[in-house]
């Protein structure tokens, strides 16, 4: 008997030794929750650029204007004298608001307050970012954004909401400090 149970425990540790099998993998990757998402913001922006396009078209009162980062902006205060504009690195003092589509107030430009920041070096919405580039000192644009060029998927974690388009006028108050590069390639 003692040879048996001897026999069975040594059966045992033998077949608890065996080395462990790796386990294979349970879904293999397709890329289809990547088209998918493609898809979904594509869809989405299309959506967006379609409800801003019909805002411009009932609007007879503004000119608009489309950029090349995608999304559309009219002059409320234009200088045609003035040529230059900000460039990276420059300093620049804005003031800004910040709608929905529907034009009702999300923050005001006092809530913001007048705002000191340096070209393509701070962290601001994409559109705030590229429109302060198509701006002369002293004027007033009013841009009609959509969500990837506002605060996009995430919000603001506060008033703005996923995927929100925006409507925000801004006014260059003064370009403060003009990069040394930008005065070297500008000849005012």
């Amino acid at each position: 008997m003692k040879r048996i149970i001897l026999l069975l425990f040594g059966l045992f540790l033998m077949l608890s030794c065996n080395e462990p099998e790796p386990r294979k993998p349970v879904a293999r990757k397709t890329g289809s929750f990547m088209r998918e998402s493609i898809d979904r913001n594509k869809d989405l922006l299309q959506k967006e650029e379609t409800y801003i396009k019909s805002i411009i078209e009932s609007d007879t009162i503004n000119t608009y204007y489309n950029s090349s980062n995608g999304y559309w902006y009219y002059y409320n205060k234009q200088d045609t004298t003035a040529s230059y504009m900000p460039k990276e690195d420059d300093v620049v003092l804005i003031n800004y608001n910040i709608r929905t589509l529907n034009n009702d107030t999300i923050y005001t430009s006092e809530e913001i307050g007048n705002i000191r920041f340096k070209v393509d070096k701070e962290d601001y919405f994409p559109g705030l970012r590229t429109g302060i580039k198509l701006m002369k000192k002293g004027e007033e644009i009013t841009f009609l954004f959509p969500s990837v060029m506002g605060y996009g998927y995430h919000g603001d974690d506060q008033k703005i909401g996923t995927n929100q388009p925006l409507i925000s006028t801004i006014r260059l108050i003064d370009i403060i400090e003009v990069a040394s590069d930008s005065l070297k390639n500008n000849k005012n």
